[in-house]
């Protein structure tokens, strides 16, 4: 499972990964999805490298984006009462049993896909090179350092 982050804007982008990008609801900047680890997006992730962060996600990362960042229909905030009213348990619970693969976060009704989340405090290390190179575009060992930034 991936977490994904778009980190540059649409200027001057070729279509084909303006439309991967749409594909994968990455439609403005600071925008997060969480994706399923499959061939299908693992290429789609390598098209749109230079536009994007990501990086396994873990169920503290997930637990931490769906307490803090989860909104449902309507833009109500993810909350402990409706997953109880959901029947689903907690929430560190869920994000649990969410990585483990025993359940999908479209399981929780009316869910966004998309976590809409702040600029980074302290700001990016650079947008325009890779984690190698000191920058933050790329593959990350560890995103939920990144994701606890921009919380």
């Amino acid at each position: 499972m991936y977490a994904v982050v778009r980190i540059r804007g649409s200027v001057d982008v070729r279509p084909d990964v303006t439309d991967t990008l749409r594909m994968l609801r990455l439609t403005s900047v600071n925008h997060c999805v969480i994706l399923d680890d499959t061939p299908n997006y693992t290429g789609m992730i390598r098209k749109v490298k230079d536009y994007v962060a990501w990086g396994p996600a873990d169920s503290d990362t997930l637990t931490n984006l769906l307490s803090l960042r989860g909104r449902l229909e309507g833009g109500k905030r993810l909350t402990q009462e409706y997953m109880d009213e959901c029947e689903l348990g907690a929430i560190p619970d869920f994000a649990e049993a969410v990585c483990s693969g025993d359940k999908k976060l479209s399981d929780i009704p009316k869910l966004k896909p998309v976590f809409r989340l702040h600029p980074p405090r302290k700001g990016h290390r650079g947008i325009k090179k890779t984690v190698p190179e000191g920058g933050e575009l790329g593959f990350h060992e560890e995103i939920g350092g990144l994701l606890k930034k921009m919380r």
